[in-house]
């Protein structure tokens, strides 16, 4: 049941962004249209509640429990910053704004790009961990909770994946090829 639920809040994830940037855009409701947008934590929530009432009705702790943990924290953290993109896209393609800023390619810039990113993967990793904690402190066995503190420390070896390769950008940060041929000076002109 909790797999199936995971499935249905990231159909309705989709749905729901949908539907609000359609209502936002193309029916010019941009009230509305936000209203939708933050229903989308309400899905969560809903997970949440129904993996609490699961484990409270006896279920032994499984990956199950943890893949719902790191959905949650994968929402918190990445979310936010998903549906920012798309509204920009879609105030561009459907509402006729400018477009969005695409995220720097080369420099430093980049490798703080980078970093936010990864920042939002460590705040994903830090939901799930204080998830899986609240149920194993709910089951209060264990014996029972192995497989939810394997989750955790899956979150954490991502997120720590995930800030060496940030890391990356800042210690090899990728060159401007147009920026090489360019001067720092004018050219000296010089008059006939």
């Amino acid at each position: 049941m909790i797999v199936t639920l995971i499935i249905v809040c990231e159909i309705g994830f989709w749905v729901l962004l949908a539907a609000g940037l359609a209502v936002r855009y193309l029916l010019r409701m941009p009230r509305t249209g936000a209203a939708l947008l933050l229903c989308e934590p309400l899905l969560e929530v809903l997970l949440l509640v129904v993996t609490a009432i699961d484990l409270k009705n006896g279920a032994d702790p499984s990956w199950k429990h943890g893949l719902a943990a790191l959905y949650i924290g994968y929402t918190v953290g990445h979310g936010h910053r998903t549906v920012k993109w798309l509204d920009g896209h879609a105030a561009h393609r459907l509402g006729g704004a400018p477009p969005p800023p695409k995220p720097p390619r080369y420099g430093m810039a980049r490798a703080r790009h980078e970093g936010r990113v990864w920042l939002g993967t460590v705040v994903g990793a830090a939901v799930a961990s204080v998830l899986l904690l609240g149920a194993m402190w709910y089951v209060d066995d264990p014996s029972r909770t192995g497989s939810l503190e394997s989750w955790m420390s899956g979150a954490w070896r991502a997120a720590g994946i995930h800030g060496l390769i940030a890391l990356t950008y800042a210690v090899w940060p990728k060159k401007d090829p147009g920026a090489a041929g360019k001067s720092d000076r004018e050219p000296v002109r010089v008059d006939r």
